[in-house]
């Protein structure tokens, strides 16, 4: 897909950083019509959008396509886990979750309890929190509840999910 790029005050073709780029692409998803993103759909998608697809769900969709195709897309197992669920779903039967992968070091682990934002960091051997090391996550839930818990329930990495929000994020901040 092509992206239009503003002229230099030289008169030559300005070259903004490609995520600005990508910014401003997005940006004009949402000032567009109705019938100005149906326009878009077709130079992205080479068809004509689905005449029930309202407004919101053509700029979401363009906007996905359009990050998607500037810093790639999902990976294979992604797509084909999708695909199942989306196959699986309309038989009405309960979908399962995908096997838990195990903690890599260097995870941290943000659950929040009573208001405060407890935060464990996987190590090779165990779990640090508040300075303390713990060989399983649920010394460190008891450590921080005063009761037992589910260590990876209460961090939010079983099926059943424990009151409160619970996240795993990687060392560079992302889930």
């Amino acid at each position: 897909m092509a992206v239009a790029l503003p002229a230099s005050p030289a008169g030559g073709l300005g070259r903004a950083p490609a995520a600005a780029r990508l910014a401003e692409d997005l940006d004009r998803l949402g000032a567009m019509d109705a019938a100005s993103l149906r326009r878009r759909w077709r130079m992205v998608f080479g068809r004509a959008a689905p005449e029930q697809l309202p407004r919101a769900l053509l700029q979401r969709a363009l906007a996905y396509r359009i990050q998607a195709d500037a810093l790639g897309d999902l990976d294979r197992e992604t797509i084909r886990m999708l695909d199942r669920l989306a196959r699986d779903g309309r038989d009405g039967a309960v979908i399962p979750l995908p096997e838990l992968r195990a903690t890599k070091p260097g995870t941290l682990l943000v659950r929040e309890w009573e208001g405060v934002l407890q935060r464990v960091m996987v190590l090779e051997q165990g779990f640090a929190w508040n300075g303390q090391t713990f060989d399983s996550l649920s010394k460190v839930a008891r450590a921080i509840t005063g009761a037992n818990w589910n260590g990876p329930r209460f961090f939010g990495l079983r099926e059943t999910r424990a009151a409160g929000k619970a996240s795993a994020v990687t060392e560079g901040g992302r889930p």
